[in-house]
């Protein structure tokens, strides 16, 4: 589908499955926002996107652990763009060890899920001013692994960076599933995708065991550029069009984990991740 006079929104843009995606937008016809946290780094890659395509890239730089960061960063976006046809909620990272952000909150949980929510909170205006939005939501099949452990949820008694790692994509899963509820019947539609194992920097952050195993397997791992098909696919096939609360893997929809599918879960996660987001319940989505 082409995308000429259409605008998307793509996070962690900087490098790997993110700018593949940015740039494969681009390709399309769509204008694209880059959000990086380097600033350097997200201006070579909107320079690269621009020279492949002679298409429109705009930066934007902000840390996505941070709210503040994030509301400032969707104030810059809004004032930018009057609609956003598509958001790619892409940018995470997985943690050897237990930081807590500016806001006191674990940062896997911060980057990998709460960003996606208030971000996408506060970008509905030019979401639903779109003739026809789609949300894009990187999960991950580690959410099959996840839990989540509302007795422990930072890790402070026991941290495991999987483990929070994998608590974060569930989370994605679960409140891209109560978000499709609230969206049904409006001009935005929200799904889920699995990128695949990607040979990127996801995991520069991480050293020790995890780190080494790692390094041993990135050689045997998919591309930056087939890891971005399937968020390219949702966001642009034209027979998804009002398809929305599913779940991509490899382009094809299939099944996410039981737990993740449960709406009881879903609703719980949902208040919880606002509440720490600081979006007020009398201050829906639409």
């Amino acid at each position: 589908m082409r995308l000429d006079g259409r605008t998307a929104l793509v996070t962690g843009a900087s490098s790997g499955i993110g700018a593949e995606t940015a740039l494969g937008l681009a390709r399309l016809g769509a204008r694209v926002g880059l959000v990086g946290r380097d600033r350097p780094r997200t201006e070579r890659a909107a320079a690269h996107l621009r020279r492949e395509t002679g298409g429109a890239a705009d930066v934007f730089l902000a840390d996505l652990s941070s709210q503040a960061e994030i509301r400032r960063l969707a104030g810059e976006v809004r004032a930018h763009y009057r609609a956003l046809d598509i958001l790619v909620n892409n940018a995470g990272a997985i943690f050897s060890d237990r930081h807590v952000t500016v806001d006191g909150i674990e940062r896997s949980w911060a980057l990998d899920h709460l960003a996606y929510v208030l971000l996408t909170h506060e970008l509905r205006a030019p979401l639903e001013a779109a003739p026809r939005a789609r949300i894009v939501n990187l999960a991950s099949a580690a959410h099959t692994r996840g839990r989540i452990d509302f007795e422990d949820l930072g890790g402070e008694r026991r941290y495991s960076a999987m483990k929070a790692y994998s608590q974060a994509k569930l989370g994605n899963v679960l409140f891209t599933y109560a978000l499709a509820r609230r969206l049904a019947g409006s001009s935005v539609t929200v799904n889920a995708v699995h990128p695949g194992v990607v040979a990127s920097d996801f995991a520069k952050n991480t050293s020790g065991g995890l780190g080494f195993a790692w390094s041993l397997i990135r050689p045997f791992l998919i591309s930056t550029e087939a890891g971005a098909r399937t968020s390219l696919h949702v966001a642009t096939a034209p027979e998804l069009d009002g398809v929305s609360g599913r779940y991509f893997a490899k382009c094809r929809e299939t099944a996410s984990s039981a737990r993740s599918r449960d709406e009881a879960l879903q609703e719980r996660v949902w208040s919880l991740s606002r509440r720490q987001a600081g979006i007020e319940a009398s201050r829906p989505l639409r």
